[in-house]
């Protein structure tokens, strides 16, 4: 029996949820969709599951679409890669922003099309140093997709996000760090590590505040500071309502090390 395209591992609350295609470079095909979505239905099911990781296998993180899914015959009709996108990739990159369990990403290696947006659809992102961020899409006549034209001009500012999408350069780890494109670029051998140990630090955090955390950073891009205000106002209202807020405050008087449930 082959190995799945898509494993799930659990340990110390993090769901770590490894993309299995590498000798594809972990591109997607329907089957790898498939896989990710029941590994992210149980790390949001299971209750002592509160972060989790996202990585891929051997030398790259993810080539994006599988292109040897794409081939047309002559004469033949082309795909529907709107379908596509509305089935398989849309669904995806919302799952992952409104998952409520904050989502670390470990790049290891080259992060291409789909699969950079990917990784940027998560919370945290570190990346070793060799790895890079290509938005290949306009090598083959395509527009950047699961959520690339959104993520970049917020990321890194317009001039840069139309370098980036209309040349399809590769950007190092190290640049995409300096531009803010992703969290931190870590040595190679020390990748695994630090997101692990990142992940399992956000795991024994309050993390029913941190899914708040989450949506109030989203709805800002459309809102104007009244609306924000009022949002925060809102879910300040709900956190404070928390276990976890009645533990910190404990903790904080009691000078203790606070023991956090996601409650």
């Amino acid at each position: 029996m082959s190995e799945a395209v898509v494993l799930l591992a659990r340990d110390r609350g993090v769901a770590e949820i490894t993309l299995n295609r590498p000798d594809k470079l972990n591109a997607f095909n329907e089957e790898m969709h498939r896989e990710l979505r029941r590994c992210l239905d149980a790390a949001e099911a299971d209750p002592e599951l509160r972060a989790v990781l996202l990585t891929g296998a051997g030398r790259g993180f993810c080539a994006g679409q599988d292109l040897g899914d794409r081939t047309v015959a002559e004469g033949a009709e082309p795909p529907d890669l709107g379908h596509t996108l509305e089935t398989l990739y849309n669904p995806l990159i919302r799952r992952l922003r409104r998952l409520e369990k904050p989502v670390v990403c470990a790049v290891n290696g080259v992060a291409a099309g789909a699969g950079a947006n990917l990784a940027l659809a998560c919370d945290i992102v570190l990346a070793a140093r060799s790895a890079s961020f290509i938005q290949a899409f306009c090598r083959i006549g395509l527009v950047p997709d699961s959520g690339g034209t959104w993520f970049l001009p917020r990321l890194v500012g317009d001039a840069r996000a139309r370098g980036l999408a209309l040349l399809g350069e590769k950007l190092s780890a190290e640049e995409a760090a300096a531009w803010g494109l992703i969290w931190r670029a870590v040595p190679d051998e020390a990748l695994l590590d630090e997101a692990r140990g990142l992940a399992r630090r956000l795991a024994e955090a309050p993390t029913r505040g941190l899914a708040l955390v989450k949506r109030a950073l989203d709805a800002s891009w459309a809102n104007d500071l009244d609306a924000q205000l009022d949002l925060e106002r809102d879910l300040q209202r709900v956190a404070g309502r928390t276990e976890d807020y009645r533990e910190g405050v404990r903790a904080f008087l009691e000078k203790r090390p606070p023991r956090f449930r996601g409650r």
